[in-house]
């Protein structure tokens, strides 16, 4: 049951905002705990490198005092055990799972490392690791840290799905009007809601007219004329007009709801892939395992030196683990990742970012995407040897006074151009068909086609028939009821689109587009940016299916901003935000386009090719040494006096560190 008798929201209704709230500080409390263990192991770590035995014959120091072994032991087993305790039940849950990766990678090299030395400091033969156990310790931790900062930013969508419903509502009641919680609403109550206000529940329309902002929930970029018997959804934005709404839906049944559903469905289904990094550490694991045991068994046959043999094996596994390895993605992470800030992309995903270098298809949102999300003048069609910018001067300055959107859209395209606007007399609103007054003591009227067929004016032109197949908005400029002018207003298309469609098609990327609105707006963006396909009048919760459909051919991007593109910005296999859109869209994205601007889409293409390249570069660096350090760890050379010693190898590895660290910071945007 998720509604009572009261009609009040249940706790079973909250169940997808908390679930998701709470794996976000879930994450965060892990960073933080990376966080804390790094900072405590490497405040231990000075002293463990100033009593290693090592360490001094390395810096031709001495420094022992009574009891300085214990010490040294003792730091050591803090490290291992606080510091080492995420990847010791790392290597638990991978092998629960059987898929072994980095976290079994560095388990088996510390543990290994640990139990040896402190062996060796009770009495076996050998020397210890502690050294470079607890700085193996610290640089993973590190990584780790700085890998869970970066891709922090699990999805609030479901938080702010909810934060869309104003939490307050005017119930009609007993002749008046009482301010009531929404959840107290039920089916078959009354509410009145006034100009400029949010619809607080899904209803009918009951008493009133008005027009509607429903571009942040459908995808419709125009306003949407509500009158009685209308349905009007929960969160959309009343226009001029007050409305008396009953409520005909609740709970879960209501349209946001919904889509908090679809929303928590498609992130659940969502697959996890491994990373390079993991591929790379199975492979040292075996690696490790296979050379460390072959080392042992093979000097022990060789020499038959069980304290000789067990040494080069430890070593072998060792050093098999690399410093450079835990550093070679999380850093190459945190370059892009600042690259792309500086450049107005935010990545919220490092799977899904890396995921961008193979997209095949990119499905664009219309409405505040590939189109500016506002009314505006596309077409100005004479009908006199009148100017066009006199047209819309005209037109501006008659709408100056009106707070409609068309008239809005109007004022701004005269903006644009910088027209300066005559002065207005005798303004008068036509209702349901325009406005009327004198300008420069011309009286002028800006009418919708109602106006002139119930006045019987007739105008024939091919461009007002092509803007009006467009799915443009047409009104007409008269004078007394003369016309003089036609306007096509739609939502106006980016600049940076077609440059950006453009752009994306000579890297051999499909790009679409996904929209709410009607097909023949659809088709004239559509023709105008040269997109290989598109889909229209699509409704919410088919969007998410739509997407579904491209993705069995292609590897699909989904570019969007509003409420109803969340739950397929989940869906696709790269989720893009506009920065300007809701905050359920940016919450909802792996990446947030910050400026706006669809020509980020190819940067964030670029920019992911680029690092995946970095990574891998970083990943031969990081591993490529145990080619020769392995084989002269085990002791291939050693009938020639050349054994491979842990310091030694610890230079080596140290040297892998910093070529990674530098190759990191060679990446660059362009």
């Amino acid at each position: 049951m998720h509604e009572d008798h009261t009609g009040k929201t249940t706790p079973n209704e909250q169940k997808a905002p908390m679930k998701h709230a709470n794996h976000r500080g879930h994450h965060e409390m892990m960073m933080e705990d990376f966080k804390k263990r790094f900072v405590v192991s490497l405040i231990l770590t000075i002293p463990v490198l100033i009593l290693s035995p090592a360490i001094q014959g390395f810096l031709s120091f001495k420094f022992q005092f009574s009891g300085s072994i214990i010490i040294f032991f003792l730091l050591s087993s803090i490290v291992y055990f606080y510091g080492g305790y995420p990847f010791l039940k790392g290597i638990v849950d991978e092998l629960k799972v059987k898929t072994p990766g980095m976290m079994t990678l560095i388990a088996v090299a510390i543990s290994v490392a640990y139990f040896y030395s402190a062996a060796v400091i009770f009495g076996l033969p050998g020397k210890v690791f502690f050294w470079e156990l607890v700085t193996l310790i610290d640089i993973m931790l590190l990584g780790h840290w700085l890998e869970m900062r970066s891709v922090l930013g699990a999805s609030r969508a479901l938080e702010e799905l909810v934060k869309i419903m104003p939490s307050e509502a005017h119930l009609l009641k007993n002749g008046g009007t009482v301010d009531v919680r929404v959840d107290e609403l039920k089916v078959g109550d009354t509410v009145l809601v006034k100009p400029g206000e949010k619809i607080p529940i899904d209803g009918i329309v009951v008493k009133g007219e008005t027009s509607v902002n429903e571009s942040m929930l459908t995808g419709e970029s125009r306003p949407i004329g509500k009158k009685t018997a209308d349905e009007i959804i929960g969160g959309s934005i009343n226009g001029e007009g007050s409305v008396q709404v009953e409520v005909n839906k609740t709970g879960k049944d209501t349209y946001l709801n919904q889509v908090i559903e679809l929303v928590q469905n498609a992130q659940e289904s969502r697959s996890k892939t491994q990373d390079l990094a993991n591929r790379a550490a199975l492979i040292l694991t075996i690696v490790a395992l296979t050379v460390g045991t072959i080392t042992l068994v093979a000097w022990m046959l060789y020499v038959q030196d069980f304290n000789f043999a067990l040494e080069r094996a430890v070593t072998v596994m060792v050093i098999t683990c690399p410093h450079a390895l835990g550093l070679a993605i999380p850093l190459v992470v945190a370059v892009s990742t600042s690259l792309a800030a500086n450049s107005g992309l935010l990545i919220r995903d490092r799977q899904a970012f890396e995921r961008a270098r193979d997209i095949q298809a990119i499905v664009f949102d219309k409405t505040g995407t590939l189109t500016q999300g506002k009314f505006g003048v596309t077409d100005i069609i004479p009908l006199t040897n009148m100017d066009e910018n006199d047209i819309l001067r005209f037109a501006a300055s008659l709408e100056s006074n009106s707070e409609h959107p068309i008239a809005l859209g109007i004022v701004n395209s005269a903006k644009e151009r910088d027209l300066k606007l005559e002065s207005l007399e005798e303004f008068n609103s036509i209702p349901g068909k325009g406005v009327e007054g004198l300008v420069n003591g011309k009286k002028l009227k800006v009418v919708s086609p109602g106006y002139l067929k119930e006045k019987g004016i007739e105008v024939t032109n091919d461009l007002i028939e092509k803007a009006e197949q467009q799915g443009k908005t047409v009104v007409f400029l008269l004078e007394e009821d003369r016309p003089l002018a036609a306007m096509g207003l739609a939502d106006i298309i980016r600049k940076e689109s077609k440059e950006a469609i453009e752009k994306l098609k000579s890297m051999g990327i499909k790009c679409m587009m996904l929209t709410g609105d009607n097909r023949f707006v659809a088709k004239w963006v559509a023709e105008e940016l040269e997109l290989d396909d598109y889909f229209a009048e699509v409704l919410p919760h088919e969007k998410a299916e739509i997407i579904k459909e491209v993705q069995k051919e292609y590897i699909v991007a989904m570019v969007g901003d509003g409420v109803n593109d969340a739950p397929a910005l989940v869906q696709a296999n790269v989720g893009i935000a506009i920065g300007a859109g809701t905050d359920v869209a940016v919450e909802s994205a792996d990446i947030v386009l910050v400026k706006n601007d669809p020509r980020n889409v190819v940067d964030i293409t670029v920019l992911s090719k680029k690092t995946y390249a970095k990574m891998f570069q970083n990943l031969i660096w990081a591993t490529g040494y145990n080619t020769f350090a392995i084989p002269l760890a085990a002791g291939v050379l050693f009938s020639y006096g050349i054994l491979l010693s842990p310091a030694a190898g610890a230079i080596l590895m140290s040297l892998s560190t910093i070529i990674v660290s530098i190759n990191a910071k060679t990446l660059k945007m362009a």
